[in-house]
């Protein structure tokens, strides 16, 4: 019999409600520090109060500045002024912020697309010709290292 529940246990199966995990996200309160748009990007998070690096192990590595990182930068900090939002939508001042970073992409966009070509397909269509699949593709790293 002994042999049998241990047979069982070892299958992996769990109680119906078992938790798989407990979660704690800490919440914010409103007018929130924040880091400066580069670091909050390799920091992964616009917010140092919800800064809890894994284990201890923190990124402090800076990403080389190109047009293509400020675009990642300015959608990151407008990613992470919505998300806050979302949970703060009377925060009048990050809304203002919100609005300035969600002006400064589309204008660093523009100059990039004009620059570089286009980032999506939705940005490929140019009068009459449709340069999406124009070289180089914004990923490709060495095509793109001074950019």
């Amino acid at each position: 019999m002994e042999m049998h529940n241990r047979k069982k246990c070892g299958t992996g199966v769990l109680p119906p409600v078992a938790p798989l995990a407990n979660p704690y996200v800490p919440f914010q309160r409103e007018n929130p520090t924040t880091y400066q748009p580069r670091k909050a990007l390799v920091r992964g998070t616009l917010y140092p109060s919800l800064d809890l690096p894994f284990m201890g192990m923190v990124n402090n590595k800076e990403k080389a500045v190109t047009p293509l990182t400020e675009l990642q930068t300015l959608a990151f900090v407008i990613q992470e002024l919505a998300l806050y939002l979302d949970t703060h939508r009377d925060d009048k001042d990050a809304l203002e912020v919100y609005c300035e970073y969600k002006q400064k992409y589309e204008e660093a966009l523009k100059q990039y697309e004009a620059q570089c070509g286009p980032l999506s397909h939705k940005a490929a269509c140019c009068g009459k010709e449709y340069r999406w699949l124009d070289d180089p593709w914004p990923w490709e790293y060495a095509a793109n290292r001074g950019v």
